[in-house]
């Protein structure tokens, strides 16, 4: 179950990959930006359309050959589904669910008979795919025609439930949301609240669209509850953890520290990207990653306490505050609460490493056994491209071609299925480069490696495929 729900979040990792280019449309081409309403109104198109993207995208994920076609049979699927259940009842409105379901539905049929017919005539698997889910999508018409209005009733409770509980529903979403990030299931639990969660009709288009992400460019005085506290702890927080780790450091290893460190603080800050750092100290002190999960909560709950809000198309970094900063309330007193966790984090981080002996990057002991990569893993390859190095190591580490089964990835990590996990040598893709795994079970693995994982990936399949 547990690898099942990993596909889906990665599948998820597509449609909302598309959020930043809506963010940028949206935002540039606003009154108070450029006032460019064409490329505003582009900006807007997407989010209008997010449940279609989620269907197509969940689908393109999910399918095993990842193929354009399965993106179709996504949409289809959407489109009967969508309009289908209001020909039932006319007052349901699935929202971005109907794209959920969509893209969750159709990449079943799809992989039992996309590769069971002639590739050469017409109807081929794929296109006997697209008529067979277009068949099966009646009978979810029927299904959910029925039960969706019991579900509408069973989420507008479980909404007034969120808004009753105000700040302390959306710390206790955060300290969950960084809890989950060891697994990477945490996508899973954004999507209600981001995406589906709440309801706002835009006052430009007269669209209703729900989600907290979309409510907030909407300009719903109300939303950016699930998002705001990300931004003090992204962007100040985890960088000043960094730093902690850099001043902890032993002297001879603190200049390499520092090198490493100041890029993921970087990343963590400018675009909210924090699993390469999280996973600095994540596993070797799992206690202080709960203690960051904490804090985390605590930031949801006091910049809501506050009445602050701010929102982001990608993710909590100082690109998404600087150009959202003219829809946020009171999107000044969010940095001074940032400068303070600042200070919270470094000091605790700080104190904890020495205290109980931390090991974290710079503090390792030195193993005057350790065994040194050869002259055939040192050496520059003939290309010049660092990455056919590194793909190389990773290969190696990860039990050679004959292991790999699939090749996944999203914005940071490798996804794998493998033959056997347990003859990867962990140690060997620290070396490399890897910032931490994840063993999931004996077939799935998880290799997080940082912004560049989608080079690291192509170089492996192009090994695995030889």
């Amino acid at each position: 179950m547990l690898a099942q729900l990993q596909k889906i979040g990665k599948a998820l990792m597509l449609p909302i990959a598309v959020l930043p280019a809506a963010g940028l449309l949206n935002r540039l081409g606003a009154p108070d930006v450029l006032n460019i309403p064409f490329m505003n109104a582009g900006g807007n198109a997407i989010f209008t359309y997010l449940p279609l993207m989620f269907a197509m995208g969940i689908a393109i994920g999910l399918a095993k050959d990842n193929s354009g076609l399965a993106a179709l049979s996504g949409a289809l699927m959407y489109f009967i589904l969508n309009f289908g259940v209001i020909g039932v009842n006319p007052d349901i409105n699935m929202g971005v669910f109907g794209g959920f379901i969509a893209g969750l539905f159709s990449p079943i049929i799809y992989n039992l008979v996309y590769l069971k017919f002639d590739k050469g005539a017409f109807f081929n698997g794929r296109h006997v795919a697209l008529i067979l889910n277009a068949i099966a999508t009646l009978i979810l018409v029927v299904i959910f025609g029925f039960i969706w209005p019991t579900v509408q009733v069973g989420l507008n409770h479980l909404n007034e439930f969120i808004v009753g509980a105000g700040a302390f529903g959306a710390g206790v979403f955060e300290f969950a949301n960084r809890l989950l990030i060891p697994t990477g299931l945490h996508h899973v639990l954004n999507s209600y609240l981001w995406f589906g969660y709440g309801s706002f009709t835009d006052a430009a288009t007269g669209i209703v669209v729900n989600g907290d992400i979309n409510r907030f460019f909407a300009k719903d005085p109300t939303a950016g509850a699930f998002q705001t506290g990300f931004f003090p702890i992204m962007m100040f927080g985890l960088p000043a953890a960094a730093m902690a780790m850099v001043a902890t450091a032993k002297k001879h290893k603190r200049k390499a520290t520092f090198g490493m460190m100041l890029s993921l603080a970087l990343t963590a800050f400018l675009t909210g990207i924090t699993e390469p750092l999280e996973f600095s100290f994540m596993f070797i002190a799992f206690p202080l990653y709960v203690v960051h999960a904490l804090l985390a909560g605590i930031s949801g709950f006091i910049v809501n306490l506050l009445g602050i809000k701010m929102g982001f198309t990608f993710s909590a970094g100082a690109i998404d505050y600087s150009l959202n900063y003219g829809l946020g309330t009171k999107p000044l007193l969010l940095l001074l609460v940032g400068l303070v966790f600042a200070v919270v984090y470094f000091v605790i981080f700080y104190f904890a490493i020495l205290k109980f002996d931390i090991k974290t990057p710079g503090r390792e002991d030195d193993d005057e056994n350790a065994i040194e990569e050869d002259e055939e893993e040192l050496a520059t390859p003939a290309t010049g491209d660092k990455y056919d190095a590194i793909g190389d190591k990773y290969l190696k580490a990860l039990g050679g071609a004959d292991n790999f089964t699939v090749i996944d990835n999203c914005t940071t990590r490798l996804r794998l299925q493998l033959k056997d996990t347990n003859i990867v040598d962990q140690d060997a893709l620290k070396r490399a480069g890897a910032k931490g795994v994840v063993k999931i079970n004996d077939t799935a693995l998880q290799v997080i490696v940082g912004t560049d994982v989608e080079f690291v990936a192509d170089k492996l399949k192009e090994r695995v495929e030889k």
